[in-house]
């Protein structure tokens, strides 16, 4: 099988194309005005906290702040926090995820005042893109969509998509993950994974 990407980029627009076999099997086109896209990952900064709400407003660059509830921040703040922090002091060095040390989870039932501080900076992914007057919707829980996979970061769950029903083809994929996974990520294998080689994945 080949397979080829096709990019076309204009003015206000990129267009990308995905081809098997010259067929085409996923096509995406986006619009290049838009700076806030769902899945970017941003340093954001923390402006206000809310202790009521247990929510905060963080800046990530748009003309309103962003608000990220506690629920939203993700178990493994505390893993994130550490390797922000140790990718900052020395950004001439590269720190794979795969090395870092995990850090025990936040409590589900936690209080955003004693988590964050006004300043603190800390890694967000948009999961919504600004409205009118909101600014875009945020999560703590950083994750990396692929075609046949999604990677998590600071966690070793793999888990496949219900809608793959024969439990044969279901060990078979997550034995086959289990064995290329890296270390500290876990794999979300997506539907289109069903029937793949090793070497698609």
């Amino acid at each position: 099988m080949t397979s080829e990407v096709v990019i076309d980029v204009r003015a206000k627009e990129i267009s990308i194309a995905l081809l098997e076999d010259k067929n085409l099997v996923e096509y995406q086109n986006e619009t290049r005005s838009a700076s806030f896209s769902v899945g970017n990952i941003y340093i954001a900064k923390v402006k206000k906290l809310m202790p009521g709400l247990n929510a905060c407003f963080v800046d990530v660059g748009f003309e309103r702040d962003a608000f990220l509830h506690y629920l939203d921040i993700g178990s493994q703040f505390n893993s994130y926090a550490k390797y922000l922090k140790q990718v900052q002091s020395d950004r001439k060095k590269l720190y794979p995820i795969s090395k870092a040390t995990r850090q025990p989870d936040i409590k589900k039932d936690g209080s955003i005042a004693t988590l964050l501080t006004v300043g603190q900076e800390i890694l967000v992914q948009i999961v919504k893109e600004p409205i009118s007057t909101k600014g875009p919707r945020l999560t703590g829980e950083l994750s990396f969509a692929g075609r046949y996979l999604v990677l998590i970061p600071f966690n070793d769950k793999v888990s496949v998509s219900s809608k793959i029903k024969s439990g044969e083809e279901r060990a078979r994929l997550k034995q086959l993950i289990q064995s290329i996974k890296p270390k500290n990520f876990g794999v979300i294998v997506r539907t289109v994974a069903e029937g793949k080689r090793v070497a698609e994945l």
